[in-house]
């Protein structure tokens, strides 16, 4: 296993870490989260894939000293920040990127960005573009964290203290259960515990910042056109992306393919990972074949 950092071109540095051997496989977080939804994930590929973690600036142990006012947060930018970080590692050969969440809309401005570098794509609970239209289903989300944005703009260092109490607290886990955020039947609470304590830390405004990036980023125009196998994965509990969401995306992009987790949440990277990895098995198996067979490409981060 290596780590260490790329240096986007505005100075900002990403960290990455890259263990196993083969082609590879670049994971993309969701808004608000590090590398650690993809432990299971991770640990299948890595036996025949070089499997690429990375986070996002203002995230993980990426840059966080970032102006909440000025900071780019866009999906564009999390897209060539995601070729940075390759361009370090010396990585010329085509990639297979896969989003979870907001990870979804930055694999696929990857793909329109950056085409040579992706031979396939899979996106899991998430969409294409303008994420807060489905958010809970609820056409007045996008209102209504934009009146939280300017809230927590104008308490600033408040709203940080208060939300790392609430985050910390032992309600955090009642509310997410209640609410359905995740399957308490499926969910481990050491598997969730480390998603609460990373957004503890976060500066909010940061993270609300990213969060209006999100609905005011677009991809659905790439769908129709897109010439690289894609396998969508959707829950049927996701209460941030609804089923039908990821059922349309499949339906505009000619030759997707759809994985339904039946009785998932928009956790299920952490409560079907089994599921999730026989499907992944199949699809490079069947799309990717070529692209799987490959020699492991040299990686070769600058000392």
């Amino acid at each position: 296993m290596k780590s260490g950092f790329a240096v986007a071109d505005d100075g900002v540095e990403l960290f990455w870490q890259i263990s196993g051997s083969g082609p590879v496989i670049a994971f993309c977080n969701g808004v608000g989260v590090g590398t650690f939804f993809w432990k299971y994930i991770a640990a299948h590929l890595r036996g025949r894939f070089s499997v690429l973690l990375w986070d996002y600036r203002g995230h993980g142990r990426s840059s966080r000293r970032l102006d909440p006012e000025t900071a780019d947060l866009r999906i564009e930018r999390h897209a060539d920040d995601l070729a940075a970080v390759l361009d370090h590692l010396g990585v010329n050969e085509p990639v297979v990127p896969i989003g979870h969440s907001m990870g979804c809309q930055v694999v696929l401005e990857f793909r329109r960005r950056h085409p040579a570098r992706v031979a396939g794509l899979v996106t899991m609970l998430g969409t294409a573009g303008h994420a807060l239209r489905t958010f809970f289903d609820n056409p007045r989300s996008p209102s209504a964290i934009r009146l939280l944005h300017r809230i927590v703009r104008r308490t600033g260092s408040s709203a940080n203290q208060l939300t790392s109490l609430l985050l910390r607290s032992p309600a955090a886990w009642q509310v997410a259960y209640r609410l359905q955020l995740v399957d308490p039947y499926y969910t481990r609470r050491e598997d969730l515990e480390p998603y609460m304590q990373h957004l503890a830390t976060m500066d909010q405004r940061l993270f609300l910042r990213a969060v209006l990036a999100i609905e005011a980023h677009d991809a659905w125009d790439l769908l129709p056109v897109l010439d690289r196998p894609l396998l969508v994965v959707a829950a049927e509990r996701d209460r941030f992306t609804p089923l039908w969401c990821s059922a349309q995306m499949v339906e505009r992009c000619p030759g997707a393919q759809l994985l339904v987790l039946a009785e998932g949440s928009h956790g299920a990277l952490i409560e079907q990972p089994e599921t999730i990895n026989h499907r992944l098995d199949r699809f490079f198996a069947e799309r990717l074949a070529d692209w799987a067979s490959r020699p492991a490409p040299p990686i070769s981060p600058p000392r």
